[in-house]
């Protein structure tokens, strides 16, 4: 569902001064409006969702214009800046590959190359061994879903090519990525479903009560699909639409079933990984380790490298040349990974996202109380909550207020991006890794303030 565009009109605000917020001119900007017009002009659509800031430079938590306002922000880039904005370790690390003269290297070999998927490796649990580095989120989970066709083929034939996901999935923007998502609106111009990937309720207690296993196999044998012809399941560790992981036992039975059938079990790092949920990866909350892993995002701090972690057996079915990316592992982008995971380990980022998750789980709450049933649910795990407004006492999707609390909430100098997931509901609260508890409590008081005003 495509979300409304911001008012290009200046829009006189109260102002702010505090130390992780300044809000001095009208919003949006008098003196940005030609540019943000400019991009309108030139740019799909498609691009123009965004509250109308134009960023800057950043340092830590926050985000800065060039008119000296700055946002305590919340957004991290879209779960991207785990480390923190302008951190200096990536800065120099960008820097010095770059001025060495290199900054791009195809599939021939670089130390950084070496140095990054070492790093990585020993992050992995077994069986997981090998990392192929990629570009984007959506072209490693198409590689994920290319592994388990291929896989299924070669142990159970042509049938065996039905690739299983949840309804109101994520998994990214390419054709073969959303052909697995879970969000009928983003597939319309596919004319249609396609067979061959099909989709089952998420346990998420809320729009899917019944959070048992069970629902799982009674809703394949609802949609006629025999478990053996299945050669993978992939899930998001938690749903981007929401803030939380399926229960354990579900997913330890997923794991159980999915070894019967032969079928290839794919978690969707692509937000979840790198300490954003308080551990390491957020399958490790599950106790069980998946066949393949999409990994994106918080993996380098900024840069554009993604990754796909999986097993041998998986991973080496494509002979020299037949899978690889003409961008895969960037030396800029993997010095800049490295940098930032060295970051993420030095400093206990993992472990700051877990220590906070109380102090954010109670702002959402107490966001929702001053919503006064506007929103009808809201959920966090470690350094990643979302508040899904609704009409009231139901789990139909009500987009309005959530979208006027990020128009709010921009003006009081917190950064939020526009309302994302079951028909443009829900409000994402996703800080960098590096936030204080200082910060962060002040950012969800401006939320409970603005939920109060709605």
């Amino acid at each position: 569902m495509a979300t409304k565009e911001f008012p290009l009109v200046p829009e006189s605000v109260t102002p702010v001064k505090t130390k992780y917020r300044t809000i001095c001119t009208q919003i949006p900007v008098p003196e940005s409006i030609k540019l943000l017009e400019k991009l309108r002009d030139l740019e799909p659509r498609s691009m123009g969702g965004q509250p109308p800031v134009i960023w800057d430079h950043g340092e830590d938590c926050t985000i800065s214009d060039p008119y000296g306002n700055k946002w305590l922000d919340f957004s991290a880039g879209v779960l991207v800046t785990s480390a923190g904005h302008g951190r200096p370790e990536i800065v120099k690390a960008i820097q010095e590959m770059a001025g060495r003269g290199m900054y791009h290297a195809y599939c021939f070999a670089t130390e950084i190359r070496v140095k990054l998927i070492e790093k990585l490796t020993r992050m992995l649990p077994a069986p997981l061994k090998r990392v192929f580095l990629l570009t984007t989120g959506s072209e490693a989970t198409e590689c994920c879903i290319k592994l388990a066709r291929t896989r299924g083929l070669q142990i159970g034939g042509a049938k065996k090519n039905v690739f299983i996901t949840f309804e109101n999935a994520f998994h990214g923007r390419t054709m073969g990525s959303q052909l697995a998502g879970g969000c009928p609106a983003l597939k319309s111009w596919i004319g249609g479903e396609d067979p061959r990937f099909v989709q089952v309720p998420f346990p998420d207690g809320f729009r899917q009560k019944d959070i048992s296993f069970g629902i799982f196999e009674e809703a394949l044998a609802e949609k006629g699909v025999n478990p053996d012809n299945l050669c993978g399941v992939m899930s998001e560790t938690y749903q981007g639409c929401n803030a939380a992981l399926m229960p354990k036992e579900y997913a330890q039975s997923l794991r159980k079933w999915c070894d019967k059938t032969k079928a290839v079990l794919i978690f969707d790092e692509i937000q979840a990984g790198f300490g954003r949920t308080g551990k390491l990866f957020g399958f490790m909350h599950y106790g069980i380790v998946p066949d393949l892993v999409a990994c994106g995002k918080g993996i380098s701090g900024g840069m554009p490298i993604a990754a796909v972690l999986g097993t041998e057996e998986l991973m080496n079915m494509y002979g020299p040349g037949e899978m690889t990316s003409t961008h895969s592992a960037n030396p800029i982008c993997a010095a800049a990974a490295l940098a930032n995971l060295e970051v993420i380990e030095k400093e206990g980022l993992v472990e700051n996202a877990a220590k906070l998750e109380p102090v954010l789980a109670e702002g959402c709450r107490r966001i929702t109380e001053a919503g006064k049933g506007r929103i009808g649910h809201w959920a966090v795990i470690g350094l990643v909550g979302a508040l899904q407004f609704t009409k009231q006492r139901t789990s139909e999707p009500d987009p309005e207020p959530a979208w006027e609390m990020v128009r709010q909430a921009v003006q009081k100098g917190v950064m939020l991006f526009a309302p994302v997931g079951v028909g443009g509901c829900a409000i994402k609260i996703n800080p960098p890794l590096t936030i204080n508890e200082e910060a962060l409590r002040e950012g969800l008081s401006v939320l409970e303030e603005v939920a109060a005003s709605l």
